[in-house]
C-alpha cells in the first residue's frame, strides 16, 4: 500500500491531498478437517485369562516428537549502520525483450562524501504501479540500505515513468518481472542475492517474483498482499467491489500522469509525451475501462477465468520457494487471502510467517502501532529476515512464531502454531427469526424447532454506514464518516437480526466463518449478506467480519471447501457461468456465504450478533443484469427444522490464547 509518511516534504500541495485521497494500493482454502477419534486400543483381557500360545508383537517404536515451537517473540533485532548516507543513481530505462522500457532507480549505500560504496551487495527491489519517482509512495528504505544493501525500485509496464500499457499482474507482466530479476543479477552492485519487498501492489509483485525465478529470489517480505484477484476483492461473493476498484484504477492511472525527469536525464526530452500517450491508450483500449467496464455489464470477466486466475497469486502459490513473512489486516482489504497465502507456503513446505494486525488498508502498509506487546516494529523485522536470508546472519528470524494475530476485544496480539489456531474447533450458532420483528431475532445453540421466517426488502444501496464501507475503500468513507466505521446499527436496521444472550464467559474466534443461510425472494435473484458482529452492554454493535454472496453462484465445490470437525466454515465458490443457477420467485434456496476469516475474543457480558441482509454497499454490487433481476425483491430468511439457518464459527479455548 501507499507510505504517505514525509511526503509533504516533496510534494506541492496539490499533489499531495491526490495522493492523500486515493491512498489505496492493490489490483490487487483448501480444505482442512480435524482429526477424529484415533484407533481403540483393544480390552486387555481379564488378568486371569490363560496366557497367549504366541510371543506378543513387538512395541511399535514410538513416533518422533514434533519440534517444539517458538511462541515469543525476543527482544527486537537491530544493528547499526553500515554506511553513513545513501545516494541515488539517475534514473534507469531498462528495455525488454519487445523494446518497452521500464524506468527504475537504484539507490547504494554512500560514504561520507555522498559517493557510492564499493560494492557488490545484496539487493532488495520494489516493483511497483504507483511512480516510483514520487518516493512518498514506493521509496527505497535507507534503513536497510545504510546496513549494506542496494535497492532498486521499477515502475511496472503503462505505469508510473515506464513506457506501455498497463497490464495489472498479466502474464505480460510476470515475463516482465523475470527479465528485470535477470537484469539485476547481472549489474555490478548486485553480488547475486535478492528479496523482494512493499505492501500491496508491491508485495503482490514480489509474491510473483518469487513464483517466476524461484531459484532468483532469495527472501520475500509481503505486507497487505492480495491472494486471489477475484475472490479477495474484484468479485466478493460474485459483486463486483464498487469502493476499492474505481480509486484504485484512478490512482494508477492518475499517477502515472505525473511527469518525472527519466526522459532529461536520458536524453529524451519527447519522452513523457510519449509514454503519456501510452497509458492513457492502454486504460480506455486494453485495462481497466474494457475489463472492468465490461464485467459490470455482464460481460465473461464477470465470472472467475483465466484473466483473474493469472493475476492471481495462489494459483502459483506452490512455485515459491524462498522464505516469505507476510503481513496483512483483520480489516484490510485482502483479510481473505493473506492467512490462505501463508497456509499455501506452509504446506509446500517453505518457510513462511504470518503477522495479522487490527488494520485497514492504509495502516497495515506500515503496520501501524508496532511495536505492541512484544512485537516489533515491521522495520525491525524486515530487517532481521533479509540479514537472516540474503546474508546469512543468524538474527533468529527462521524461529519466530509462525502465527501471530491481533485479537478484537482482547484488545493484544497472540501467537499460535499454525492458522487457523490448531484448537480451532467449528461451532453451530442457529438463527431463530420473531416474526413481524425483524431486528429481534435470536441465536441459540439448538436447532429451530418451530416455522419463522423474517422478510425484508432488497435494496441495492445498504451498507454505506458501515464498517464494511470503510474496510472496502481502504479507509476512505471512513475518513469521510468515522461514526458509521465504529458501529453497524445504522446499517442493521434494514436487516434481519439475531442476538445471543451476553455470554458467560470470554469467547474466542479464529479463522473464517460459513453462513448457511436458508432464503426464497420473490425476485428472480438475491444477494445474501452475512455479518458477524459483538454488541457490548451498551448495545453498540461492532462488525468483527462480514461476507457477501449472490444466491445464483451459490454452488460450491467440496473438495476445495474447508471443513473443521465436519462443519463447512470456508465454502469455495467457483464462480462459473456452468455453476451458475436460477433462483426462482419464492423458491427455497440455501446460500453458503464465505464469512472473511477474523480473530476475536466476545468478552463476557457482551452478546454475539449475526445480521443478514441484501447488499454491501459498496463492497459488492450486482452486474448489470444480475442487479435488475435481483431489484426491488422482498427476501425472506427461514428458520425452521427442515430450513435451518445457521452460521458455522471457528472457537479456541479462551485459555489456549498463549
Amino acid at each position: 500500500m501507499l507510505l504517505l509518511r514525509h511526503a509533504g516534504q516533496h510534494l506541492p500541495l496539490p499533489v499531495l491531498f491526490f495522493l492523500t485521497l486515493f491512498a489505496l494500493a492493490g489490483c490487487g482454502g483448501g480444505g482442512s478437517d480435524s482429526a477424529g477419534p484415533g484407533p481403540q486400543t483393544a480390552n486387555a483381557g481379564d488378568p486371569e485369562a490363560p496366557a497367549p500360545t504366541t510371543p506378543p508383537a513387538p512395541e511399535p517404536e514410538p513416533d518422533p516428537q514434533p519440534e517444539p515451537v517458538n511462541l515469543t517473540w525476543d527482544a527486537p533485532y537491530e544493528r547499526p549502520e553500515e554506511y553513513p548516507g545513501t545516494v541515488d543513481l539517475p534514473q534507469q530505462l531498462i528495455t525488454l525483450r519487445d523494446g518497452i522500457r521500464l524506468s527504475a532507480t537504484v539507490t547504494l549505500p554512500a560514504d561520507e562524501n555522498g559517493e557510492p560504496a564499493d560494492g557488490p551487495f545484496p539487493v532488495v527491489a520494489t516493483f511497483t504501479g504507483y511512480n516510483q519517482f514520487l518516493g512518498a509512495i514506493g521509496a527505497a528504505d535507507p534503513y536497510l540500505v545504510k546496513r549494506g544493501y542496494a535497492y532498486i525500485i521499477v515502475d511496472m509496464r503503462g505505469t508510473g515513468a515506464s513506457e506501455g500499457t498497463w497490464q495489472a499482474f498479466s502474464e505480460v507482466d510476470h515475463q516482465d518481472i523475470g527479465e528485470l530479476l535477470d537484469y539485476i543479477d547481472d549489474q555490478p552492485w548486485s553480488n547475486g542475492t535478492l528479496g523482494m519487498n512493499g505492501a500491496s501492489y508491491m508485495g503482490i509483485t514480489g509474491l510473483l517474483a518469487g513464483a517466476q525465478r524461484p531459484d532468483g529470489v532469495d527472501a520475500v517480505f509481503a505486507i497487505v498482499p492480495m491472494g486471489d484477484a477475484y475472490r479477495d476483492i474484484v468479485f466478493s461473493g460474485g459483486q463486483i467491489n464498487a469502493g476499492f476498484i474505481p480509486l484504485w484504477v484512478a490512482l494508477v492511472t492518475g499517477l502515472g500522469i505525473i511527469p518525472t525527469p527519466v526522459g532529461l536525464e536520458n536524453d529524451e526530452p519527447g519522452y513523457y509525451l510519449n509514454t503519456l500517450l501510452d497509458h492513457l491508450t492502454g486504460t480506455l483500449t486494453e485495462f481497466p475501462v474494457p475489463v472492468v467496464g465490461g464485467a459490470l455489464i455482464g460481460d465473461d470477466n464477470k465470472y472467475d477465468n483465466d484473466f483473474w486466475r493469472q493475476r492471481s497469486p495462489l494459483e502459483q502459490i506452490d512455485k515459491i520457494t524462498a522464505p516469505t513473512f507476510v503481513v496483512g489486516g483483520l480489516r484490510d482489504i485482502f483479510q481473505r487471502g493473506e492467512p490462505l497465502i501463508y497456509e499455501g507456503l506452509k504446506n509446500n513446505g517453505t518457510t513462511s510467517k504470518l503477522l495479522i494486525g487490527p488494520w485497514e488498508h492504509l495502516d497495515g502498509s506500515s503496520g501501524a502501532g508496532l511495536p505492541a506487546d512484544g512485537v516489533p516494529a515491521l522495520a525491525n523485522i524486515r530487517l532481521a529476515w533479509f540479514d537472516q536470508y540474503l546474508k546469512g546472519m543468524d538474527t533468529g528470524a527462521g524461529d519466530y512464531p509462525p502465527v501471530t494475530q491481533y485479537y478484537t476485544g482482547a484488545e493484544r496480539y497472540i501467537t499460535a502454531e499454525d492458522w487457523p489456531h490448531p484448537q480451532a474447533r467449528a461451532e453451530v450458532f442457529y438463527l431463530h427469526g420473531k416474526p413481524g420483528l425483524p431486528l429481534f431475532g435470536e441465536i441459540r445453540r439448538e436447532a429451530p424447532t418451530g416455522d419463522s421466517r423474517t422478510s425484508l426488502l432488497q435494496t441495492p444501496v445498504n451498507g454505506l454506514c458501515s464498517a464494511s464501507a470503510s474496510q472496502w475503500t481502504a479507509g476512505v468513507l471512513g475518513l469521510i464518516t468515522p461514526p458509521c466505521q465504529a458501529q453497524n446499527n445504522v446499517t442493521e436496521l434494514l436487516e434481519a437480526v439475531y442476538t445471543s444472550e451476553p455470554m458467560e464467559e470470554d469467547m474466542a474466534i479464529n479463522g473464517p466463518i460459513g453462513g448457511q443461510i436458508w432464503a426464497s425472494t420473490t425476485a428472480l435473484d438475491s444477494n445474501i449478506v452475512v455479518r458477524v458482529s459483538v454488541v457490548d452492554p451498551n448495545g453498540l454493535s461492532r462488525e468483527l467480519s462480514n461476507g457477501i454472496q449472490m444466491a445464483s453462484m451459490s454452488d460450491f465445490d467440496a473438495t476445495r471447501s474447508r471443513f473443521m470437525n465436519g462443519k463447512l466454515v470456508q465454502p469455495w465458490h467457483p464462480f462459473t457461468a456452468e455453476s451458475q443457477q436460477p433462483v426462482g420467485p419464492l423458491q427455497p434456496f440455501r446460500a453458503d456465504v464465505e464469512v472473511f476469516p477474523t480473530s476475536a475474543v466476545i468478552p463476557a457480558g457482551h452478546r454475539l450478533r449475526v445480521s443478514v441482509g441484501a447488499s454491501d454497499l459498496p463492497h459488492g454490487l450486482s452486474p448489470l443484469p444480475d442487479l435488475l433481476q435481483g431489484l426491488l425483491g422482498l427476501l425472506t430468511v427461514y428458520s425452521t427444522p427442515a430450513m435451518p439457518s445457521r452460521v458455522n464459527i471457528p472457537l479456541v479455548p479462551a485459555d489456549a490464547l498463549q
